[in-house]
């Protein structure tokens, strides 16, 4: 299956890196998120991406154009002007790098997609959003659903900590992160059925979370998947700065093929 991966936004939130580059861009560790968004496909044999941009697309496209020479190794012969390649150090990516335009919203640039997927399933997800999903589970529970999509559910975080006080003033409990307010949210990491496009109008301005996903669940061809473990998306210059901590302190619950390579 193809993996599709919103990377148009103008990530306004984030305005302090998104000023110059595009969200998911933004790095953690030295490479960009969206990067690591595809390692872990990649570490479940996911290797053909397509990437929506939009907003400074030619940034995505200059990084994956000029990734193999970044990471392998090479010999400039400036009299001669060649480049030869001596051993590539890269993973086994096919990028395609599909411009949908500047100002176009989630679900229209999902739909212009359509013509690169055809009448296959497809995988599909955030460029700003990483977690230890289990991707070969996910797809198991979207097969056995019999939907037209599958997305995973997560419960989030509060954005602020929690205080248990009593009636004199006294702090019996401190909690850093609570469960917020316990509600189930779209976290992305979703397989669709190719069906799915008939849900999404012409139009730029279409907003996938509205009206096509609605309409899914009206036409009950929506399904959940349930994911406890970990899922962080990167909305603030403080998510920004939790996750690159968590990656230098090699703590970074993500990088699920960290382990196969050090193994390797």
């Amino acid at each position: 299956m193809k993996v599709i991966i919103l990377a148009g936004g103008l990530g306004t939130r984030l305005s302090e890196e998104t000023r110059l580059i595009p969200k998911p861009m933004v790095e953690i560790g030295g490479k960009p998120i969206l990067w690591h968004i595809m390692k872990i496909y990649s570490y479940y044999g996911f290797n053909d991406f397509i990437i929506l941009t939009g907003y400074k697309s030619h940034i995505i496209k200059d990084y994956f154009i000029h990734y193999y020479q970044q990471y392998s190794d090479v010999t400039v012969d400036l009299m001669n002007n060649s480049v030869e390649i001596h051993k590539i150090k890269t993973e086994p990516w096919r990028v395609t790098m599909l411009y949908t335009g500047q100002n176009t919203m989630t679900g229209g640039r999902i739909k212009k997609v359509q013509d690169y997927v055809g009448n296959q399933p497809f995988l599909l997800t955030y460029g700003d959003g990483v977690s230890d999903i289990d991707i070969n589970a996910l797809i198991e529970c979207h097969k056995k659903s019999g939907k037209y999509l599958t997305l995973t559910s997560v419960k989030p975080t509060g954005k602020f900590g929690a205080l248990d006080i009593d009636s004199n003033g006294l702090v019996r409990n401190f909690q850093e992160k609570p469960q917020g307010d316990g509600n189930w949210i779209n976290g992305g990491f979703m397989v669709c059925e190719p069906e799915v496009f008939s849900f999404i109008p012409d139009g730029d301005d279409v907003i996938f979370e509205r009206a096509p996903l609605e309409n899914l669940a009206k036409a009950n061809q929506l399904n959940a998947y349930k994911h406890y473990g970990y899922w962080k998306p990167m909305d603030t210059l403080n998510d920004k700065n939790e996750l690159t901590k968590m990656w230098e302190s090699e703590n970074a619950p993500w990088a699920i093929w960290s382990k196969k390579e050090i193994l390797c």
